[in-house]
């Protein structure tokens, strides 16, 4: 794993950027959270790819606020197309 940025999905739309930061500290240094409000997912940067990497073990397929948390290395994101067919 190259990354230590981790998607977080599956999230109730009621969880905040402090609970998911509380979550992930036990695996490490948390650097940043960002929940996209009303979209059920978030992205959680971890201090090392090593702390990613346990956080996502430990993590994945396991509830959290009544939900199953998905969670794997993020991705870039796609690049816009200015002019779309259709």
């Amino acid at each position: 794993m190259e990354t230590s940025k981790l998607y977080v999905g599956n999230l109730t739309y009621s969880v905040t950027e402090d609970q998911l930061e509380e979550l992930f500290s036990q695996y490490g240094d948390v650097k940043s959270v960002r929940v996209i409000e009303r979209k059920g997912f978030g992205f959680v940067e971890m201090g090392t790819p090593e702390e990613a990497e346990s956080a996502k073990e430990a993590l994945n397929e396991t509830e959290f606020e009544g939900r199953t948390l998905r969670i794997d290395e993020a991705r870039p994101p796609r690049p816009r197309n200015e002019y779309r067919r259709y």
